[in-house]
């Protein structure tokens, strides 16, 4: 019951009622811990997630590198990417896991479609969310084509301090290191270096941003 009055209070000045009753009549919800794979690479995508709590980290993978942060999801949204796999009954090419602990309602892949034809304002969110993914990724590719690493560096801490809504980040370097598609040396040494300019702390596996 919490997890429907959830659906109501975060998609209400979007969804029309019909639309969250709909929602909470045919959504499953499910609760995962911190880095747990919802989708991963090579699956058939069933459903999409609508997101009542916490942050997912959206990934690409790299085959010679690893994977490649994306962009992540907040609460209030969804997947464009799981989206556009479901629609066109294709596998994923994207890697979902959990940042921090999340809630998640998740839409068969069918419902989806109906309300695509049935409800003008799911319509509409599913369109805003490729728009606001498609601008992610351009950020996103900007920020590998444009920036040098510790730029990327600056920008990853902030953005993911921001989404885990804290000032200490509890990643290791080689984990960082890999969510940059770069190597576990050249983070620590950048890491070190905005140590050194007193923008950040190094602790024991933690980061602090001042």
């Amino acid at each position: 019951m919490e997890k429907k009055k959830a659906v109501k209070k975060i998609f209400d000045r979007f969804f029309d009622k019909d639309l969250i009753d709909a929602i909470n009549q045919s959504a499953s919800f499910f609760e995962f811990e911190e880095d747990e794979v919802l989708i991963d690479y090579g699956q058939y995508i069933k459903s999409i997630p609508l997101l009542l709590d916490g942050a997912i980290k959206i990934l690409r993978e790299d085959p010679d590198m690893g994977d490649l942060l994306l962009y992540y999801l907040e609460k209030g949204d969804s997947c464009a990417l799981s989206m556009a796999c479901c629609m066109g009954h294709t596998r994923s090419e994207i890697r979902a896991i959990t940042e921090t602990k999340t809630t998640v309602a998740m839409i068969p892949t069918d419902t989806m479609e109906e309300w695509m034809q049935k409800y003008p304002s799911w319509r509409f969110f599913v369109l805003n969310s490729y728009h606001k993914r498609f601008n992610e990724l351009l950020m996103a590719v900007d920020n590998i084509a444009f920036n040098n690493m510790e730029q990327r560096l600056e920008t990853y801490l902030l953005e993911t301090t921001r989404v885990n809504n804290t000032h200490t980040l509890n990643k290791t370097h080689r984990e960082i290191a890999n969510e940059l598609n770069t190597s576990r040396v050249v983070i620590s040494r950048l890491l070190k270096k905005l140590e050194n300019e007193n923008k950040i702390q190094l602790n024991r596996n933690s980061i602090t941003l001042f």
